[in-house]
C-alpha cells in the first residue's frame, strides 16, 4: 500500500488510540485532507472551523513577530492534533499552523471536536494528555533556540520529524527551515553542509534524506531526548504504517 497515496485516520496515533465505539463514532465525519507546502492552516488569532489529524505531513507552529521574522515554537505530526485552543478554552492562539513537510490529515469540524471533548471520555483524556507532551516540546524548544548550536537545533528538528513520518524523507526548502529555527539561512545552509559531508543527510533542493539516524542522534543535543521521552510516556504507542 502506498502510505501517501492512501492514508487511513488509524496512522493518527490520537485517532488510533480511541476505543472502537468513539472512533465509529468520530469516522463518518472524518475528511482526508491534502497538505501542501507552505499551506497556512491557522493564522494567529484566527477561529478554527476545522481541527486537523496529521497522519503523513507535518505542521509547525510559528511565532512571527511584527517585522515578518518568525521561530518555530513546536511541530505536529501524525502523533497529535492541530487545533487544541479549541478544547482548552482560549479559542484562538497567537501562533500560526503551517505545513512544513507535505503529505496528508484528516480534519474534523470544529463544533464536532468540542462535543467529543465535552463527553469528558477517551477522547477527552488523549487530547489532554498530548497538550501536555506539547507544552514540553515548546518549553524544550525555546531552551534549544537559546543555549544550543544551529547544527544541534537542526539535528533536533530532523529528528523530531522522522518521528513523525513513514520514511526517512522529508520535502523541506533550507529557506522554510531557517524561518522555522528563527536562524538565518546561510547558519541552515552550513548545518546542513555539515551533516551531508558526515554522510549523516543527503540534501537537494527542497529535499532532505536522512541516511544514518544513529548519527544524528549522537550530534543531537538533549532537548531531543527530552521531548521523546515525555510524548512516549504520555501516549499510546505510535502507529505502524
Amino acid at each position: 500500500m502506498d502510505n501517501f497515496a492512501t492514508p487511513s485516520p488509524l496512522h493518527n496515533q490520537l485517532l488510533s488510540a480511541l476505543p472502537d465505539a468513539d472512533f465509529e463514532r468520530l469516522a463518518p465525519h472524518l475528511e482526508l485532507f491534502s497538505m501542501e507546502l507552505g499551506l497556512v492552516l491557522c493564522e494567529s488569532g484566527e477561529l478554527l472551523s476545522y481541527v486537523f489529524f496529521p497522519t503523513t505531513s507535518i505542521v509547525s507552529l510559528l511565532y512571527q513577530l511584527e517585522d515578518g521574522s518568525s521561530a518555530e515554537i513546536a511541530v505536529v505530526g501524525n502523533e497529535g492534533i492541530v487545533g487544541i485552543s479549541l478544547f482548552m478554552g482560549g479559542e484562538t492562539t497567537p501562533s500560526r499552523a503551517v505545513v512544513q513537510s507535505a503529505g496528508y490529515s484528516y480534519r474534523l469540524k470544529a463544533q464536532l471536536l468540542k462535543k467529543e471533548f465535552n463527553r469528558t471520555g477517551p477522547m477527552m483524556h488523549l487530547l489532554l494528555r498530548y497538550t501536555q507532551a506539547l507544552i514540553t516540546q515548546m518549553t524544550q524548544t525555546a531552551v534549544c533556540n537559546r543555549h544550543h548550536s544551529v547544527e544541534q537545533q537542526l539535528c533536533r528538528w530532523l529528528l523530531l520529524s522522522l518521528d513523525r513520518l513513514p520514511d526517512n524523507d522529508l520535502k523541506m526548502t533550507q529557506e522554510l527551515i531557517a524561518n522555522m529555527l528563527g536562524v538565518r539561512r546561510e547558519g541552515v545552509t552550513e548545518a546542513a553542509g555539515k551533516l551531508q559531508r558526515a554522510g549523516l543527510i543527503e540534501y537537494s533542493r527542497g529535499h532532505i534524506k536522512v541516511l544514518d539516524r544513529p548519527g544524528l542522534e549522537k550530534r543531537v543535543c538533549e532537548c531531543y531526548k527530552v521531548v521523546k521521552l515525555e510524548f512516549d510516556r504520555l501516549l499510546p504507542v505510535r502507529p505502524q504504517f
